[in-house]
């Protein structure tokens, strides 16, 4: 299954756990192939560089230079493809983007505007609790 993790899953996973951290522990045990792109890379250092979470990285033990390392090990880095504009936000077009280049089945975020889609181009936009219950139980 090939999966697109919005940055904020990324962000929620490395920093707090949960459902977000459960869906890239898919990825590291080949259960999923997760996909990014160079936007969501840089969109990923840039929030994980914010003030706001310097005082969480420190409790997690970590730095901005090694969790992107890590997320860089974990997914497959894909150029977009060319969509027109599609949501309220340009940013989040960035991410459907991705997913189509990477022939994603699903989009994983918390992002209101992206979940109001609910699917873009047959890709299922999903918060990563529901999307647990799609995932596959073994490689």
């Amino acid at each position: 299954m090939r999966v697109v993790a919005d940055t904020n899953t990324v962000v929620s996973a490395f920093l707090w756990g949960g459902p977000p951290k459960t869906v890239l522990d898919a990825a590291r045990e080949k259960r999923i192939s997760l996909h990014t792109s160079p936007a969501l890379l840089a969109e990923l250092e840039d929030v994980l560089s914010r003030a706001k979470f310097a005082a969480r990285l420190l409790r997690v033990n970590s730095s901005v230079a090694s969790l992107l390392a890590d997320y860089r090990a974990l997914a497959d880095v894909e150029q977009p493809a060319p969509i027109p504009p599609t949501a309220r936000d340009p940013d989040d077009d960035d991410v459907l983007a991705a997913a189509l280049a990477a022939h994603a089945v699903l989009i994983v975020t918390r992002d209101r505007d992206l979940l109001t889609l609910g699917t873009f181009r047959n890709i299922r936009i999903l918060p990563a609790a529901e999307a647990l219950q799609l995932l596959p139980t073994s490689p």
